[in-house]
């Protein structure tokens, strides 16, 4: 798939805060991000939309928190590494845990990155704007 065509891609955010959720869109909007964000609330929610989407609605990119309800974002990535179709899509954990072991099993579970929520907006919006070029 080209660069253009993954960039048209829509980004899936899965995150139960909605103050958060809220601050990622504005940042997106804010880095001048044309993608689509689709926003689930928990993992079960997020492989649910997934698995109803058709192959060219897939999302190019996954901002995945990991603590949440009903099923956290390890498990979604879990299930996700799972299923031959999704597991090709790129995740990047976006979360508070500096937890060692959260990190790890992240990568361990083919995240592509692991950002740790930032309390200063300029820091976040830095780092979303790397997220939106990739």
């Amino acid at each position: 798939m080209s660069a253009t065509a993954l960039s048209a891609k829509p980004i899936l955010l899965v995150e139960d805060d909605s103050v958060d959720a809220m601050t990622v869109r504005r940042a997106l909007k804010e880095v001048g991000s044309a993608r689509p964000l689709v926003h689930q609330i928990n993992g079960e929610e997020a492989l649910n939309h997934l698995h109803g989407a058709d192959d060219n609605a897939l999302p190019g990119l996954v901002l995945l928190d990991l603590n949440m309800p009903r099923m956290n974002g390890l498990e979604f990535l879990e299930h996700k590494q799972a299923d031959d179709r999704l597991r090709d899509i790129p995740v990047v954990v976006l979360t508070t845990s500096t937890n060692a072991r959260d990190i790890e099993r992240s990568y361990e579970l083919d995240a592509k990155g692991y950002i740790v929520k930032s309390i200063d907006y300029g820091e976040f919006v830095d780092s979303i704007r790397h997220l939106d070029i990739y």
